[in-house]
């Protein structure tokens, strides 16, 4: 199978010029000291549309024929490659359908719709979805925009390559979050041409990585299932072009862990100011679980920044866990006067702040004259986790982690 040639992604960032942003890149001196060097963030979630699929759609549908831009184009997508075609085809005059799934999030639902795509919901898993978007296409005639597996696709997603080449030309490391495999693609096409001797690795889901068995099997692969926060790279098989590529170019395949990914975003929120969903979070959750594993100067890509605010308070409180920053307590102490006032007393000195105390005096466990103190507390971190547990068994409690 032939690849995308970088003078295609050339010509796919000229075209793309007055279209797309110029992404910033940010310096995260915080992963400095566990990678040993330089690491920047190319920040797509600040793209138009919240993520980089703007990119290799509207380089898809500008290269449509005027007899398919009269037919006009249908996609399916839970979120970010629905917004992308949805503005694409908008800046192009060409009609949009857009098939999502039942449950998608109400902002990716209003987004889109607001950048004027004819949305229709269908099906609970995104395969019925798919299903119900192919079946438009034939029944009247309109051209299916895959999210992925098309060479202008590859080639729009690959000018993010040349932009972070451009701003940090030293680059030794390029992490890419990875679902279908459009974006790493493209990207490793424009990296390699110029600098063949810099590391394009793909990071995916543990839940969802697709890759990794259908490079072993030498052929695309569909897993039997996925489960990941990162719904933007839960991608069950790879498409046959993305597949080429990515056995071609691309240097290894990481996987990270939904407690990663979870810490990624809150690093990404408190630490960067940038809000970004798990999936574009994934090349700084590579970061975080696999330190100095990679060398610098590193560019981790922030593939999009479109999250549900719900799941956004969700995945927050998980990363604070995931980080330590929350802790669970049982103990029991004597039922007696001021017992439990003293305990809080202590948690306070200890520079623990106490979010909800539950008392209870009915377990079959307890002995007579005990009760039982749930605490949850916010911490530091984990050190300081630690610090709390083995000071209140100094103190003389029993405190056990939940």
């Amino acid at each position: 199978m032939r690849l995308v040639t970088p003078d295609r992604i050339e010509q796919a960032r000229r075209l793309l010029e007055g279209i797309v942003r110029v992404t910033p890149m940010e310096h995260a001196r915080d992963l400095e000291k566990v990678h040993g060097g330089l690491v920047h963030f190319k920040c797509e979630n600040l793209q138009r549309t919240g993520s980089f699929k703007i990119r290799g759609a509207y380089t898809r549908l500008h290269g449509l024929t005027g007899a398919e831009r009269a037919r006009g184009v249908v996609a399916a997508s839970a979120g970010n490659h629905a917004q992308g075609v949805a503005l694409a085809a908008s800046l192009l005059g060409i009609k949009a359908t857009v098939f999502m799934p039942n449950r998608a999030p109400l902002p990716k639902l209003a987004a889109t719709r607001g950048y004027g795509a004819d949305v229709h919901l269908h099906g609970d898993v995104f395969d019925e979805t798919l299903a119900e978007a192919v079946e438009f296409a034939e029944r009247t005639g309109a051209v299916f925009i895959h999210p992925f597996d098309h060479p202008d696709v590859i080639a729009g997603q690959g000018t993010v390559g040349l932009e972070l080449l451009d701003q940090v030309p030293e680059a030794a490391t390029v992490l890419v979050p990875t679902g279908g495999g459009g974006l790493v693609s493209g990207i490793a096409v424009a990296v390699k041409a110029r600098r063949p001797d810099v590391r394009v690795l793909a990071v995916q889901a543990e839940g969802a990585a697709a890759f990794p068995p259908s490079l072993a099997a030498g052929e695309p692969v569909r897993l039997p299932g996925m489960h990941t926060m990162a719904d933007g790279i839960a991608v069950g098989q790879p498409g046959s072009i993305t597949f080429a590529h990515v056995q071609a170019l691309v240097d290894d395949v990481v996987t990270v862990s939904e407690e990663s990914l979870s810490r990624a975003v809150l690093l990404c929120l408190e630490r960067r100011k940038l809000v970004v969903e798990p999936a574009g979070a994934a090349a700084v959750a590579a970061l975080l679980q696999h330190p100095g594993a990679f060398a610098a100067p590193i560019v981790a890509v922030l593939s999009g920044g479109n999250v549900d605010p719900l799941l956004l308070l969700q995945i927050i409180q998980h990363g604070m866990t995931a980080g330590g920053r929350y802790l669970a307590l049982r103990l029991r102490v004597p039922d007696r006067p001021g017992v439990l006032a003293s305990m809080l007393s202590r948690v306070s000195e200890l520079g623990a702040n106490v979010l909800d105390v539950e008392h209870s005096r009915v377990s079959g466990a307890l002995a007579l004259g005990e009760v039982e103190v749930a605490l949850n507390l916010e911490t530091r971190g984990s050190e300081h986790c630690r610090q709390v547990v083995a000071e209140l068994e100094r103190a003389g409690y029993t405190p056990v982690r939940n």
